[in-house]
């Protein structure tokens, strides 16, 4: 089931670190062929063959998935996520495995997102338990759990794993994830996971079928993660000549404050990076106009990012009804935490939507 020769000792390693995939996302079809509904491609898996991810397939009628390793393994601030609105000041271990089902051209986590795609990556699994993770982030004093680097919805049997083994040892848990979401897989992670970022990468259908997807998975991925109850927040890499125009950002800011006003939306800065090397990093500006788009828009929180110190307020969290500094940032770090342990503007009491203790 090798996708070439070139990277068939990488996938057979992976297919070693295996287990039978979630019968919540998998539904049996005639001649031993399958459909996978961890993420919105919905592949249909013939014996012996692979999903578009590379990394899911059918050995003789039955799903195989990612279990028991890791190949990125990092405790980041949790603003770093990026989550402004849980836990500020605090750590997420997070982890990640190998493979994406996209291939964006400017991906910062190509070394593992696309080990299956690019033999240049060379990136390699590490063996470990999920009561291992769990320890080390014990051991590193963070407060929750992620999943990030590669896709996370393509590996979420192994973070449900990690997940079902956190939260009785009182961590949050996080999904860092693209959004090419479907109901099926949402449902399947809502019961162990608290918090869900999603990458909004254009409003544009023509700009997503170049990475790989399709921009209507997304939107309906952005409402059914908040109408499940998660802790939802929104970035957009804003990517000067691929998705930067008035037009676009205006419609992005758009819909998210018609799913909700309160869904944090960041906007954070493209530098050159994989193969993306044409286009200009972005600007403080430019990170500056697009959010004052979305409070035009309506929207309460609005965050510019990767520029600290460089786009005034929009590092910040004010309180939307009298305007009073809550949470002052430079960067990762946390230079003030004004919101009270039960999520509310200490002025003038208003709530503050987030997971703040």
């Amino acid at each position: 089931m090798p996708t070439n020769k070139t990277l068939a000792p990488l996938a057979e390693v992976l297919d070693t670190m295996t287990t039978v995939g979630a019968r919540e996302l998998t539904e049996q079809l005639p001649g031993n062929a399958l459909k996978c509904y961890a993420c919105g491609h919905q592949c249909l898996i013939k014996e012996n063959k692979r999903g578009i991810c590379k990394v899911r397939f059918n050995e003789s009628g039955q799903l195989r998935v990612p279990m028991n390793y890791v190949a990125a393994l990092a405790c980041d601030p949790t603003e770093k996520k990026p989550f402004f609105h849980v836990l500020p000041g605090s750590d997420t271990l997070t982890f990640g495995m190998l493979g994406c089902d996209l291939h964006c051209g400017y991906c910062q986590n190509w070394l593992t997102s696309q080990a299956l795609r690019d033999s240049s990556a060379g990136t390699k699994p590490t063996v470990i338990t999920a009561e291992r993770l769990v320890s080390t982030a014990k051991a590193y004093g963070a407060s929750m759990v992620g999943s990030s680097y590669n896709e996370p919805l393509i590996t979420d049997e192994w973070a449900v794993e990690v997940f079902r083994k956190a939260r009785p040892e009182g961590f949050r848990t996080a999904f860092i994830s693209n959004g090419n979401a479907t109901p099926q897989v949402l449902d399947y992670l809502r019961p162990w996971t608290d918090c869900y970022k999603i990458d909004l990468k254009s409003m544009s259908d023509k700009n997503y079928r170049q990475l790989g997807g399709v921009v209507d998975n997304i939107l309906r991925t952005v409402k059914m993660v908040h109408e499940r109850g998660f802790w939802e927040e929104i970035v957009t890499l804003v990517i000067p000549g691929f998705n930067d125009s008035e037009d676009e950002i205006k419609r992005a800011a758009d819909f998210i404050a018609s799913v909700s006003p309160d869904t944090p939306w960041h906007v954070t800065a493209f530098h050159q990076d994989y193969r993306m090397t044409e286009n200009p990093n972005t600007t403080a500006q430019q990170l500056i106009q697009a959010c004052e788009i979305g409070r035009e828009a309506g929207l309460r929180y609005i965050y510019a990012g990767n520029l600290p110190g460089r786009v005034g307020r929009w590092e910040n969290t004010y309180c939307p009804s009298c305007d009073e500094l809550l949470v002052e940032r430079y960067g990762y770090l946390i230079r003030q935490m004004r919101v009270t342990s039960e999520g509310s503007c200490p002025s003038c009491a208003s709530a503050i939507p987030g997971i703040w203790s």
